[in-house]
């Protein structure tokens, strides 16, 4: 069954997110003083790291969004790997494994969404300087590859000439 596409763009996406839910770069503030950036976890500004600013409540359902993307796309990519080996209910494993890779694609979708209504709600109508930064496109295009894995996936499984005991109705 051909899931190397698949497995190639979930272990990217899950790299992706990892890094993006990690960094403190979803927001940047250049200037001629410094710069300052904000994450998912911090705020820095001039070397000093503090909570970020504004609700709590945005910043704690984004970051359990995207932890709970990283768990469902970590799970996705080990169920592609195990759909990868030959076996029985191979195609079972590469459907689940879209599935939840396309799930993990949702929910860093919902993160990104949050995210930005919050961010948008803290800075105003009018940002200013401040400007969305590297963490928050990585973790766009991580969106994209795990949705893709997801997809790849279940095509991969749709496509599976081999009979499986589980769906043939056998003994």
């Amino acid at each position: 069954m051909p899931v190397g596409g698949g497995l190639l763009c979930a272990a990217s996406g899950l790299a992706l997110l990892v890094t993006a839910t990690a960094t403190d770069f979803w927001l940047q503030h250049r200037a001629p003083g410094g710069t300052a950036a904000i994450g998912l976890w911090h705020l820095c500004l001039g070397g000093h790291c503090r909570p970020p600013p504004g609700p709590p409540a945005f910043w704690d359902a984004t970051r359990v969004l995207m932890l709970l993307a990283v768990l469902a796309a970590t799970t996705g990519f080990a169920l592609g790997l195990s759909a990868a080996a030959a076996g029985a209910a191979r195609r079972a494993r590469a459907r689940a494994a879209g599935v939840t890779l396309l799930l993990a694609g949702v929910l860093a979708l919902l993160g990104l969404a949050v995210c930005t209504a919050g961010a948008r709600s803290l800075l105003g109508p009018a940002p200013g300087a401040w400007r969305l930064s590297w963490s928050y496109l990585l973790a766009w295009v991580a969106v994209v590859l795990t949705g893709s894995a997801g997809l790849f996936h279940l095509c991969a499984a749709a496509k599976d000439p081999s009979p499986e005991s589980s769906e043939s109705g056998g003994p």
